[in-house]
């Protein structure tokens, strides 16, 4: 089976096909009462079908698979069947790649209600949130019901047991995206003080020139949240203008593409360690409103060396060999001492004999850390390799620091020496005294 997995996902690069049905596995949520007046998420699974995706690079027609409808519809299935081809879906082929690269897909639909209508009108509208695991997009769907005008009148259609809505012929609800909210980049990492962008957009069925668009970014962060930027513009062909609203520093978002494009993306100054968390992208357009939520991760590799410039016992005394790692973030940092004897391929470790000092936080944010060991000559004799290595989640691979043991000068090589320099402040002393 994984031999013609992997095979599917070779072959999907090797064809062009027009589009793609998308299933996923999905929960329908709903809100209930709860015991001591509070609340339960009651979970029924869905089945969400994304009909005829497009897909920007080839595929081929044997590694796809179309949807096929149960044979027999039932009332109590919840299969949610999805036109999607009025409203761009960005990045539709990493849903269609997702089991290929081995990524879990979260869905999630729920009912929704559109600003300006009443809860039971008609028709009915849902929200879809997918979220690819492990990277990729995030997307947040509104869709509308729509009557499947191929029903025989005479026939009652099968009604669905939960939302009590006429299904398909074939036993689905069927429906029409009509409102996106997409991230390409849901999860960024980022070191400190570079500039960031924070990828945001939408994508509206039959929106009007005319329709004002608003976009807010708010910030949170272990408790704590702010709103960072607040705008709201008028449509292309209207007057109004833009009014923006800015708390933080350095933070701007363009109104412009945010009407012409749907680009609601967020640009960041000069990040730092404050502006690590959770943020969260709310476009409001016409009745709908909905959102998508970017995490920010910052980043820092440590600075990585060793206080000694080398190892050298003039005697039986151990020395003691100090590894600094200086302003990292976050927080968490691993070192480890290896020694490689002379003539020895393989290191042995030495961490356990070692020892850490406790974080040392910066102004910045950032930390430090020193960790210490001590050699004896007993142990270690000269050409013997010692290593400070360290790992943290900035670095792509370990970083390394590294001392040798270096043989000592022979007794005979500092009394010659020591001669020497006698000679010379003798000659030097005579000379000012016969002056």
């Amino acid at each position: 089976m994984l031999e013609l997995l992997v095979l599917a996902c070779l072959l999907a690069v090797a064809h062009s096909l027009q589009g793609a049905d998308v299933v996923l596995s999905c929960s329908f949520i709903e809100e209930g009462g709860g015991m001591m007046g509070g609340s339960l998420f009651a979970r029924t699974p869905a089945t969400l079908v994304l009909r005829d995706l497009p897909m920007s690079s080839d595929l081929s027609p044997e590694t796809i698979t179309p949807y096929n409808p149960p044979d027999e519809p039932k009332a109590d299935d919840l299969i949610f069947e999805v036109v999607v081809s009025s409203v761009e879906i960005p990045e539709a082929e990493s849903l269609l790649h997702a089991d290929c690269n081995e990524q879990e897909v979260v869905c999630e639909l729920s009912r929704y209600v559109p600003r300006g209508t009443e809860p039971d009108a008609l028709p009915a509208h849902f929200i879809g949130s997918i979220q690819i695991e492990g990277g990729g997009v995030g997307l947040t769907l509104v869709l509308q019901t729509i009557s499947n005008e191929k029903a025989e009148s005479s026939t009652p259609p099968l009604m669905q047991s939960k939302l009590q809505l006429p299904l398909s012929q074939w036993g689905t609800l069927l429906t029409d995206a009509v409102f996106v909210v997409f991230s390409r980049s849901p999860s960024l990492a980022a070191p400190i003080g570079v500039d960031a962008r924070l990828d945001c957009g939408y994508r509206q069925k039959d929106a009007s020139p005319e329709q004002s668009v608003g976009l807010e970014w708010r910030w949170q962060h272990k408790g704590n949240g702010r709103r960072i930027l607040d705008m709201r513009t008028q449509g292309v062909e209207t007057d109004g203008g833009t009014e923006v609203q800015v708390e933080r520093e350095g933070v701007s978002a363009d109104s412009t593409l945010l009407i012409r494009d749907g680009n609601a993306s967020l640009t960041m100054k000069t990040l730092k360690v404050s502006d690590e968390g959770t943020y969260i992208c709310t476009i409001s357009s016409g009745a709908f409103q909905t959102q998508q939520i970017v995490q920010l991760q910052i980043t820092q590799p440590p600075r990585v060396f060793l206080s000694e410039k080398k190892v050298v016992f003039q005697d039986e005394s151990p020395q003691k060999l100090s590894c600094h790692c200086e302003r990292y973030y976050p927080l968490d940092v691993h070192v480890e001492w290896l020694s490689q004897p002379p003539s020895e391929t393989e290191s042995i470790s030495l961490t356990e004999k070692a020892s850490l000092s406790s974080h040392r936080q910066h102004n910045d944010g950032t930390f430090s850390l020193s960790s210490f060991l001590f050699v004896r000559p007993s142990e270690h004799p000269p050409g013997t390799t010692f290593t400070c290595r360290v790992s943290h989640f900035a670095l792509q691979t370990p970083s390394d620091v590294t001392l040798t043991v270096e043989t000592p000068e022979p007794e005979a090589g500092k009394y010659y020496w020591m001669v020497l320099a006698t000679l010379v402040l003798s000659v030097l002393f005579l000379y000012q005294a016969s002056r």
